[in-house]
């Protein structure tokens, strides 16, 4: 295998590392804010008082990353007032807004009472793991053996979590929550496959920043709205984000979430960008969240006195463990082959 080959398969899982990096302590402290247990915090703030100052934390994140690695380069362009300036295609427009319904989601999700960070994982996850071959099917991409068999391992996760009675707890408000996530990351997923996962890295990067530059704003923009003409509980709790969070005495813990936030936005659709199929690309994607997700509620256990993880959950983290076994392997035995066929 030549070395560029080898590094580009390889790659996938440097940018899975740093989805499992920023994924971990992202889950852990939002479950930390919107549970109260952070000093200097007088009370709990609900996922909607969250999202104001994450997503601008993104928002700000996204684009200096941007600015910084020189990736607009990248994106399509058009004149604006006499200016070029970056500007997204038709596909990368509407994946970019399912990606802004994902971004909003993910962070509700570690905020509803009564449901374990694990569990709301598992849900999600499995969703996306039921999807990724219906997916390949649509778009016509043969989908190899290994990664059926992670995909298997993967879903023997998800029923060993229900094996666990007290894991059905599960509020209307949260049932919501992961069916729009599951249905923006169908949409973000097809289109994927149909404009960007290719032989070219150009088409890949090209997708990837178009999608970023709408994503956050997107969000930003829908929750400005929301603050100035939304009614009821959640019309207040968005206003009180933009307003009252800054009395809260988590301003700072909340921008930190929304920067990781970014991160497992950039890692995780890189991951989610490579050439190879869904079925293996969505695994890869899914268990670096959901060990990091194990790695929240065991730091959440020492730091807050969280309920421990069942066992039920622990056994379907060791499945998810197997799976990324299984979708290493053939990349590292081309590594080891390809170094056997070298010359002395």
């Amino acid at each position: 295998m030549k070395l560029s080959t080898l590094t580009h398969e390889l790659a996938i899982w440097g940018y899975a590392f740093g989805y499992f990096a920023c994924y971990a302590p992202y889950s852990a402290l939002t479950k930390l804010l919107s549970q109260g247990k952070l000093s200097g915090m007088p009370r709990a703030l609900s996922g909607f008082e969250l999202l104001p100052i994450t997503t601008v934390a993104s928002l700000v994140a996204m684009f200096t990353f941007m600015t910084v690695m020189g990736f607009w380069q990248y994106a399509g362009r058009r004149t604006v007032f006499g200016r070029s300036v970056p500007f997204p295609g038709r596909w990368t427009f509407f994946s970019g807004l399912a990606t802004a319904a994902v971004i909003g989601t993910t962070t509700l999700a570690y905020t509803f009472e009564g449901v374990s960070i694990v569990f709301m994982m598992l849900l999600m996850r499995g969703g996306m793991l039921v999807m990724a071959p219906i997916v390949d099917a649509i778009s016509r991409r043969a989908v190899k053996w290994f990664s059926w068999v992670a995909l298997a391992l993967s879903l023997g996760a998800l029923v060993a979590a229900f094996t666990d009675a007290k894991s059905y707890a599960m509020t209307t408000i949260a049932a919501v929550d992961v069916t729009v996530y599951l249905v923006a990351y169908f949409v973000r997923l097809r289109f994927m496959s149909r404009n960007a996962k290719s032989d070219r890295p150009e088409d890949s990067l090209k997708y990837f920043v178009e999608e970023q530059m709408v994503a956050t704003p997107a969000i930003v923009t829908a929750l400005i709205v929301v603050a100035l003409v939304g009614h009821g509980s959640i019309g207040m709790d968005v206003r009180r984000g933009f307003s009252d969070i800054w009395q809260s005495g988590a301003v700072g813990t909340a921008a930190i979430v929304g920067v990781l936030s970014q991160g497992t936005g950039v890692f995780g659709g890189l991951v989610l960008l490579d050439k190879r199929e869904n079925t293996f690309c969505v695994p890869v994607n899914r268990a670096s969240s959901v060990l990091a997700g194990l790695v929240a509620t065991a730091a959440l256990t020492v730091i807050a006195g969280a309920t421990s993880p069942p066992t039920s959950e622990l056994v379907g983290a060791g499945l998810i463990l197997s799976a990324i076994g299984v979708l290493a392997t053939p990349t590292i035995w081309k590594a080891v082959r390809g170094k056997k066929a070298q010359p002395a």
